[in-house]
C-alpha cells in the first residue's frame, strides 16, 4: 500500500452516521458501584450494569441530540 491509498482511506466517510450515548459514552455500560465487604474490610466494587438509555449498543443510529 502506499501514500495515496492511505490518503484515500482517510479521507472516506462512513457510510452511516451514528451518535455516541452521551449516559455510558458508547461503552453500552454505567457505573453502579456498592458496598462490600472484602477480608473483613469495607470494599466499594464495581460491576457496572448495562445502559438502559442505549441498551447496551453504545451508539444511536443517525444524528441524535442530547437529552
Amino acid at each position: 500500500m502506499d501514500d495515496e491509498d492511505e490518503e484515500d482511506e482517510l479521507d472516506e466517510v462512513p457510510g452511516r452516521l451514528q451518535t455516541i450515548c452521551p449516559y455510558c459514552g458508547g461503552g453500552g455500560m454505567v457505573a453502579d458501584p456498592k458496598l462490600t465487604i472484602v477480608g473483613g474490610s469495607p470494599r466499594t466494587v464495581d460491576n457496572g450494569r448495562s445502559c438502559g438509555h442505549c441498551k447496551t449498543v453504545g451508539h444511536f443510529p443517525g444524528i441524535v441530540p442530547p437529552l
